[in-house]
């Protein structure tokens, strides 16, 4: 399961969401603007405090629309791939563009020169087939490494650093291949471990990186600590982050950039979808919705977890629904919630924390349509971002006629 984080619907405790929300198409996507804000400032809090880089990581969230919003609390953008890399640069053109991919393409490679400022390898082979053409154009280069401990427990589809990976140099790997003179190259090392966790964990893993690589560390000239850092949850432990920062930093003399997706979009998105029909199967009622979980949310599925539903399991609603999707799929089911009272065709609901992994992430599998993202300013106001039909179903799978 997820674990929990800032009440996702703080935004409406002096607001009817059911009335804000009533003129719109579902489902859609909003994107909470004073969410935006407040998962900034806690963020821009811990670079004033110890120097450290965040940047945000697109493939997470790359609503480049609300980059406006996001831009002063961040010190650019980081890529898995070309593309990423361009739209960091083209929407965040003053900022830095960091890119890490598990292989770069030969044919793709000057491109991403014309974006990426840091370039992080995968293995020590792709290292030594790059690393000399990035150094000449101008850029910093480092390697991804795996320091082969591993801190999540049941989710391995997420773990880095499980027996087999294929991300990151483990220690042997780096003895054995980074030689005196690759070595000179070196700018900097990255290590992604994490996945949505406190920063006890980071704090684990750095010691066993410090343990493994110290005696290269000395040399480098930043070190990335990769992603899923929950900071901007409510029982994060900052002022343990703070502390494992101003050590690195001060130990090794090195710059310290982290580069999480979902804390700086943490509880910043809803999705608001509607009922379409309800009956019972036994034991269980049921609802179907207009959005669904394979499509739009896939790490409902994926993770899996159970996402925040406003006005859903409070205490004393104990009318258990199952709630589920038009698609064919049998297990694109959203979860299980309890209600004040049974559901009708026409109830709105809201999802919460839904600006991460979502926009990015979603397909029409099914002919399910896309849902419009829309964009809730402070003021309430609301604003189309985009709109999607049957073109954008169509045109994804054959030619343009």
């Amino acid at each position: 399961m997820k674990l929990d984080h800032t009440p996702p619907f703080k935004r409406f405790l002096n607001t009817n969401p059911y009335e804000l929300f009533k003129n719109v198409k579902t489902p859609c996507f909003v994107i909470d603007e004073a969410g935006l804000i407040y998962d900034g400032k806690i963020l821009k809090d811990v670079q004033d405090k110890t120097g450290a880089k965040i940047l945000l990581a697109q493939k997470a969230f790359s609503n480049y629309d609300v980059y406006p919003v996001i831009e002063p609390f961040v010190a650019g953008t980081e890529a898995s791939g070309l593309y990423e890399a361009r739209l960091g640069k083209e929407e965040m053109p003053d900022k830095e563009v960091h890119i890490f991919c598990g292989a770069y393409r030969e044919e793709e490679f000057d491109e991403i020169l014309k974006y990426a400022d840091h370039l992080v390898f995968n293995s020590v082979n792709q290292f030594k087939k790059y690393a000399h053409k990035a150094k000449a154009a101008g850029k910093s280069v480092g390697l991804r490494i795996n320091p082969e401990h591993s801190t999540q427990v049941g989710h391995d589809i997420y773990n880095p650093c499980a027996p087999g990976s294929r991300l990151g140099v483990t220690l042997p790997a780096f003895i054995e291949g980074m030689d005196e003179e690759t070595l000179k190259l070196l700018d900097g090392i990255h290590f992604h471990t994490l996945c949505q966790q406190n920063s006890d964990d980071l704090e684990s893993t750095w010691n066993v990186v410090e343990e493994k690589f110290g005696p290269y560390l000395s040399n480098l000239k930043w070190i990335n600590f990769g992603g899923g850092h929950h900071i901007t949850r409510a029982d994060y432990d900052r002022e343990r982050l703070i502390r494992i920062i101003n050590h690195v930093q001060d130990t090794y003399h090195v710059q310290v950039y982290l580069e999480p997706g979902e804390a700086i979009v943490l509880d910043a998105g809803y999705l608001v979808t509607k009922v379409l029909d309800t009956f019972d199967n036994h034991d269980y009622h049921i609802a179907i919705l207009d959005t669904s979980a394979a499509c739009h949310m896939p790490d409902v599925v994926e993770m899996p977890y159970l996402p925040p539903l406003y006005q859903a399991n409070l205490e004393g609603y104990n009318y258990k629904m199952r709630l589920g999707s038009q698609t064919c799929l049998s297990g694109d089911v959203i979860g299980d919630y309890n209600f004040e009272k049974p559901l009708k065709e026409g109830d709105m609901l809201i999802f919460g924390d839904m600006a991460l992994y979502t926009t990015c992430k979603t397909n029409t599998f099914n002919g399910m349509p896309l849902p419009d993202i829309l964009f809730l300013h402070e003021d309430n106001s609301i604003e189309t971002l985009a709109s999607f039909g049957y073109d954008d179903f169509k045109y994804r799978l054959g030619r343009r006629k």
